[in-house]
């Protein structure tokens, strides 16, 4: 099983969500770089359960300790370890789905490649997971901001359901975000989604939504212009989170609505830097950022347990019928908007190291 991700700064996630722990072990971050749990933990407690009334009341402090790498508060440019352990895991409440496949989650899958799985809870499937990328993504955050103090990335929910916030992508503020457990930065629909939300949770459902992200601050010149094409490696980064199904990147759909002749950048001269008059391109062409800010989207489908009976078949091919159990999000998105900043933090890092290795 693949659990790596990047080339230069490379991270390995480990851990399942119902056993003793998760984690991250970081690879290529450079040395001498101030370094505390404290500056990981800020991030973690942005994406751990319990937070609020309309994520999963799964009651974990997702304290984190760093195990290496890091010496009287620097990092010493060998592996970074960091472990999180599990306090509130009932693996019993998932009993049920031992002998039959829970809808739309990876249980049949990962039975059909493997001819093994870990039935409590959803194993390496679970959102749990992100946990390690989230940690690393804080150290990420530590190398960049070395290089480019000014490069920020702000996520936040786009839209509910069919309920569309109205969000200036190039403005839009963290503190914006932070304002309200839905993180929508529109407190108008905010609230419209948190009633939302909390209805279709009494009602035993779920509900899915979009994420959008700006990256403002990023250097021309980062990303690769065949395979690892800048806009391929954040798609892929995205669509590696667990229920995403879809990835939009600058214009993305509605510019096929368009003509060259409408739809191009014209480039123009701005404070003595090439710029582009419109930025349809989201910020990267040819695979390679253009200087301008990037913006994407990201899809997250309903959550895939909900708290009515639903259709199902047995490891033994029977038909039956079963009801969740356990604990879980009405709505990913709140949760999710951390967890789309730390893939964007772990991509833009690595190309960084990768630039500066090609060409200085």
């Amino acid at each position: 099983m693949s659990s790596q991700f990047g080339h230069v700064f490379r991270i390995s996630t480990w851990g399942e969500s119902h056993g003793g722990g998760v984690g991250v072990v970081i690879d290529g971050c450079p040395p001498l770089l101030e370094l505390s749990e404290a500056d990981i933990q800020k991030d973690l407690d942005r994406r751990r359960p319990g937070q609020s009334e309309i994520v999963t009341p799964r009651a974990e402090e997702d304290q984190c300790r760093i195990l290496s790498g890091v010496f009287e508060g620097r990092t010493t440019g060998t592996p970074i370890c960091v472990v999180v352990m599990n306090k509130d895991a009932r693996p019993e409440a998932y009993r049920e789905m031992e002998g039959a496949y829970r809808p739309s989650h990876a249980d049949y899958t990962y039975q059909a490649k493997y001819g093994i799985r870990n039935w409590q809870g959803g194993g390496r499937a679970s959102a749990r997971e992100t946990i390690g990328r989230v940690a690393a993504a804080a150290v990420a955050k530590k190398v960049l901001g070395r290089f480019f103090p000014e490069l920020e990335v702000v996520a936040y929910v786009k839209s509910i359901h069919g309920l569309v916030a109205e969000v200036d992508p190039a403005t839009v503020r963290f503190e914006d975000v932070e304002a309200n457990i839905v993180r929508c930065p529109d407190a108008g629909k905010a609230v419209e989604m948190i009633e939302f939300i909390k209805a279709v949770r009494s009602e035993g459902d779920s509900v899915g939504g979009v994420v959008e992200a700006v990256l403002r601050g990023v250097p021309a010149g980062l990303g690769e212009p065949v395979f690892d094409k800048l806009e391929a490696e954040i798609a892929g980064a995205m669509l590696s989170l667990p229920a995403t199904k879809g990835f939009e990147i600058g214009s993305g759909f509605a510019g096929t609505l368009q003509r060259g002749s409408e739809h191009n950048d014209a480039f123009v001269m701005r404070e003595g830097a090439v710029r582009t008059e419109s930025n349809r391109s989201g910020g990267i062409q040819g695979g390679i950022s253009n200087g301008e800010n990037i913006f994407f989207r990201v899809a997250f489908k309903p959550t895939a347990t909900i708290f009515r009976p639903q259709r199902t078949v047995t490891v033994g091919g029977e038909e039956t019928e079963m009801q969740a159990r356990g604990r879980h999000d009405p709505c990913v998105l709140p949760r999710a908007v951390p967890m789309v900043e730390a893939m964007a933090w772990l991509v833009l890092c690595d190309h960084l190291l990768r630039q500066r290795a090609q060409c200085g």
